[in-house]
């Protein structure tokens, strides 16, 4: 049986290290804050990010980044977007060819546009590296309520021992070889459902969600294809499935986020009041940054840039995307 490493004591990586702890592994959790270790090994239990859940015996928490590293056969890197380079340059040294390292993070870098694979092969060359997404919210995974998701790699014999430590009876895991379509999916969907939250929060309807998932898709797809994703792929579970799970739950932060918003709160006061990271403002900013490179129409996005990064009021951003030029839906 595999060891696995967590670097990062989050919602997400806390509860895949529950799972795979009931399913018999040895896991390690390597974090920075010393509360949340000690809240991990003493009251079994991570208060701050994943309360009311029982962390089982077979997880180990640790301050000491080097000793998680040597002990484990999977590296997973549960940390935000934002944070994976400087993660994997800390973890570099460190390292041996052997062992496998894992995303669970969804985002593309700020600047470089890079997928999150490729940033970790930039400052990690020598090891397998796999994607794991799809809908799967931390609060549901570690109750064990029946949930997909599918993991991706340049070398796919990798990915396919990733789905054979992480499936269980309640965690099913798909394989996929198109790892652009994959990464791209699981970003772009978080501006979707940040907008999707606006509009909640607004007071709007059914209706207006039902709209702005599928426009949003349609988003998805044009920057998904563009860069040589797979349009299939947008339709499975990184991407539709994402998308519904991140639109309508409010176990999604970056829908709770939009919420306030919507509600005329200043972005960074709502990302106080959620307390987690929201990845779909980062993932904003990056995409509109890359639709303009591109020349690609995505203006769900341009709507919801201009609402978080200019302070155009959320109503008369609704007002825009509702008045453009009559087109053919396809």
């Amino acid at each position: 049986m595999s060891t696995v490493a967590f670097l990062g004591g989050g919602s997400f990586g806390t509860a895949l290290s529950i799972m795979l702890a009931k399913k018999g592994l040895k896991v390690n959790i390597w974090d920075r804050k010393l509360s949340v270790i000690d809240d991990i090994n003493i009251k079994r239990e991570n208060i701050k990010y994943l309360p009311n859940v029982m962390v089982p015996a077979g997880v180990t928490a640790f301050i000491d980044i080097e000793k998680v590293i040597s002990d484990s056969d999977i590296i997973v890197l549960a940390v935000p977007s934002h944070a994976i380079r400087d993660l994997s340059k800390v973890i570099a040294p460190h390292i041996k060819e052997n062992q496998i390292v894992v995303s669970i993070a969804k985002g593309i870098e700020e600047g470089s546009s890079k997928r999150i694979s490729q940033v970790i092969e930039e400052e990690i060359a020598s090891n397998p590296i796999v994607i794991l997404s799809g809908p799967s919210h931390a609060e549901e995974v570690a109750l064990d309520i029946p949930t997909t998701v599918v993991v991706t790699s340049k070398k796919m014999e990798y990915a396919r021992i990733v789905q054979d430590v992480f499936m269980t009876s309640k965690f099913r895991v798909y394989t996929n070889e198109d790892i652009i379509g994959v990464e791209i999916g699981g970003a772009v969907k978080n501006i979707i459902a940040l907008a999707a939250g606006v509009s909640d929060g607004i007071g709007y309807g059914d209706n207006s969600k039902a709209a702005l998932m599928t426009r949003g898709m349609s988003e998805i797809i044009k920057i998904g294809t563009k860069l040589g994703g797979k349009t299939e792929t947008f339709y499975g579970l990184t991407g539709m499935g994402d998308l519904i799970v991140t639109c309508t739950s409010m176990h999604s932060r970056n829908r709770r986020a939009g919420i306030l918003i919507g509600k005329g709160i200043p972005m960074d006061a709502a990302c106080e009041e959620v307390g987690m990271v929201v990845e779909g403002i980062k993932a904003t900013r990056a995409f509109y940054a890359l639709k303009e490179k591109e020349q690609i129409s995505m203006p769900i996005t341009d709507v919801l840039y201009k609402v978080l990064f200019e302070c155009k009021d959320p109503k008369y951003g609704v007002h825009e995307l509702m008045s453009r030029n009559r087109k053919d839906e396809f």
